[in-house]
């Protein structure tokens, strides 16, 4: 079976190496299975034909049967177009097309009957369809009167043919001979408890669908399928390693004890005791933990974190930071410190920028368990860091890091495993969580310290630019200070945006009364760090950024964040930006300043903002607008290389997938039962680099 879905796409009838070619680099079609598993991403309503006097502009995609008249070919050279009479009994309409004239010529005889799919466009007043579809009427109506699968395609591919009818074609001719070959991957008893369409059945239905019902049955076994397989493999990743990897057992609580009721500077919420309760529950366990941490910004997440470090300090063990920018390390390593003092415990941090006489030391005390704390960027995971026992290492805003990169860390000990705490304020919308971080336990602290007063999010446009500078000038002279966020360095001919240095400039105008601070990505990490410290010192007023303050930037008097053209910022962008304000008791605002005339989704995006403060809304509506593989740079996992199912749309089944995978791995964890023989042999049969299990191979 598997190398019948193996075989080069050249060798289907239709194919050959030419458009094979340029299949394999336009669409990643390399074989039979790519093929079969290059699903519509629409379907057109072909059940019905309008008389072409019926036709208006307002109207979406017709079709119209008839004959043509009359054709010429109008204007000169590259300015040239073809129209073409058509009529029927009742009425005429002009068909046009601007490109591709030689070839639609080719196709007309003003003997014969044609069907033409198009949209109805007003021109001057008249109607007319541009760049119909048109091809013969069949003797057999009901060969196209049925609902039409549209493919994703290419220019190229276009110019050879292979547009979406192409591709249909081409799918007709696989599926007679693929269909013999698609085996059932699912095992009888869950076919049977949701009703699902048979697999054979349903790539049939989801290329060429018999009605609204067949399609959406054939979607549903597709995409519960794909979702099956996902939560599979990571939940069997989860349990075996349950069972395999030992974690070391953190019993005592004596520092811990100590912490809380002698140095603790304020009163933990009840989410952060839950999450704490989780945490301690796996260090104690004598299992590996590995547990996602998700909070908003501001909801208290390194006190969670200095916590669970106390759990492995006080069991003799070491705990490791690892943070992505040397800013964010710098400033875990400030706020760690005002907890270590009074504990008397020995704290270190290491960075790129770390003299090469410290680093050696650090490294020393390291290996010799004189540290019980080091922070620090990617500088920790270098080959000459070696730990005494690394009992807790915690990543921080995980998402940043790569895969290999962060196993570097776990791997620093030698006997058992550290336990894994990785922490993300992005907020991660649910179905993204259980697909991504499916493998791993998730704690969220869902709740702000109390005296946090929620943000107040404002709309704003260049009319209202005065009252703006007024509010600025208020705020800073009642003590406060402010961001002022561009997206660009420097000016883009193409894009009418306000840049970084232009509006420094104006705002020095402005305001030179108050001092400002600058940064941007392309100044010296030095030049960087002095510039942020200026402003954390409340040596200046006003910081004119660009994005590189989005994340961990901890300025508690600061109430304001301008945010220039906000409608060229992501959803995700926009609320780790709002974070960097309202981290004090004082009222904090954020304002966004956009152009007039917004596009839909930008209007979605500011609306958002301006309505809700909820991170886990705002990432929902984030992966709708778009996709999973952009909110988090996933497209590079694999896991997230989905081929039918949606994660934005498919949250329910996906929930419901997941459900029947767990239910199964309780009852058959190693899938030896007969009835899961199915799901065996697929695996089996799959090619060992292929990660998304639900792949033909």
């Amino acid at each position: 079976m598997a190398s019948f879905f193996e075989t080069k796409i050249e060798f289907l009838k239709g194919v050959g190496p030419q458009k094979a070619a340029l299949l394999n680099k336009e669409l990643n079609i390399f074989s039979f299975g790519d093929l079969l598993q290059h699903f519509p991403f629409r379907y057109e309503d072909r059940t019905k034909i309008y008389p072409i006097a019926r036709l208006n502009a307002s109207m979406p995609f017709v079709q119209i049967r008839g004959r043509v008249r009359h054709f010429e070919i109008t204007g000169h050279r590259h300015h040239s177009r073809l129209i073409v009479y058509f009529y029927d009994e009742s009425g005429e309409v002009e068909l046009t097309w601007f490109q591709g004239a030689r070839w639609i010529l080719k196709k007309i005889d003003k003997l014969h009957e044609y069907l033409v799919f198009g949209k109805p466009a007003l021109y001057m007043s008249k109607l007319y369809i541009p760049h119909p579809e048109l091809e013969e009427f069949p003797r057999d109506i009901e060969q196209l009167l049925h609902l039409q699968p549209v493919y994703p395609s290419t220019e190229k591919l276009k110019s050879r043919y292979l547009d979406s009818r192409g591709i249909s074609r081409l799918q007709k001719e696989l599926l007679i001979k693929a269909l013999p070959n698609l085996r059932e991957t699912l095992p009888e008893n869950i076919i049977e408890q949701y009703n699902l369409m048979r697999k054979p059945e349903a790539y049939r239905q989801i290329h060429f669908p018999e009605n609204q019902q067949s399609l959406a049955k054939a979607q549903f076994r597709l995409k519960y399928e794909e979702f099956f397989f996902i939560q599979l493999r990571l939940l069997k990743l989860k349990l075996t390693r349950f069972e395999k990897f030992r974690g070391q057992v953190f019993n005592s609580t004596r520092l811990l004890n100590t912490f809380y009721k002698e140095h603790l500077p304020f009163e933990l919420t009840g989410a952060q005791k839950r999450v704490i309760r989780e945490i301690f529950e796996d260090m104690k366990s004598g299992h590996q933990m590995n547990r996602l941490l998700q909070g908003d910004v501001g909801s208290g997440k390194t006190i969670v974190a200095f916590i669970s470090m106390l759990l492995a300090i006080g069991n003799e063990a070491q705990a490791a930071l690892m943070a992505p920018t040397e800013i964010l390390a710098e400033q875990h390593y400030r706020n760690l410190q005002k907890y270590t003092r009074p504990l008397d415990l020995n704290i270190s941090i290491l960075t790129g920028s770390t003299k090469k006489s410290v680093k050696n030391e650090i490294r020393d005390q390291l290996e010799n368990n004189k540290i019980d704390i080091i922070v620090g960027t990617h500088a920790l995971i270098e080959s000459d860091v070696k730990f005494n026992n690394l009992g807790l290492a915690i990543v921080d805003e995980q998402h940043r890091f790569g895969v290999a990169q962060r196993a570097k860390l776990w791997k620093k000990n030698q006997g058992v495993l550290p336990h894994v705490l990785v922490m993300t304020a992005t907020p991660i919308p649910r179905t993204l969580a259980m697909t991504l971080y499916g493998d791993l336990d998730v704690s969220l602290i869902d709740e702000l310290p109390s005296g946090r007063k929620p943000i107040i999010t404002l709309l704003r446009f260049d009319r209202n630019r005065l009252r703006l500078f007024g509010f600025m000038k208020d705020q800073i002279k009642s003590g406060r200070q402010v961001y002022v966020v561009y997206p660009l360095i420097e000016e883009s001919e193409k894009l009418d945006l306000k840049h970084l240095m232009d509006g420094y400039e104006s705002l020095s105008r402005v305001f030179p009364e108050f001092q400002l601070s600058i940064v941007h990505g392309k100044m010296k990490s030095a030049d960087k760090e002095f510039e942020m410290k200026r402003f954390i010192e409340r040596k200046t007023q006003i910081l004119v950024s660009t994005t590189v303050i989005e994340v961990g930037v901890d300025v508690p008097n600061a109430t304001v964040m301008v945010i220039e053209n906000a409608e060229r910022f992501g959803l995700a962008q926009l609320h780790q930006l709002r974070g960097r304000v309202g981290r004090g008791a004082e009222q904090s605002y954020c304002i966004l300043m956009c152009k007039e005339n917004l596009s839909n989704e930008a209007k979605i995006r500011i609306e958002t903002m301006v309505r809700t403060n909820n991170g886990f809304e705002i990432a929902d509506t984030d992966l709708n607008l778009r996709g999973p593989g952009d909110l988090m740079g996933t497209q590079q996992s694999g896991l997230l290389d989905l081929l039918i199912a949606d994660l934005g749309k498919d949250g329910k089944i996906l929930q419901v997938a997941r459900e029947s995978v767990k239910k199964l791995l309780e009852e058959d964890i190693n899938l030896t039962l007969d009835k899961n023989r199915n799901i065996r042999d697929h695996i089996k049969n799959l090619n060992k680099r292929i990660i998304n299990w639900s792949r033909i191979s």
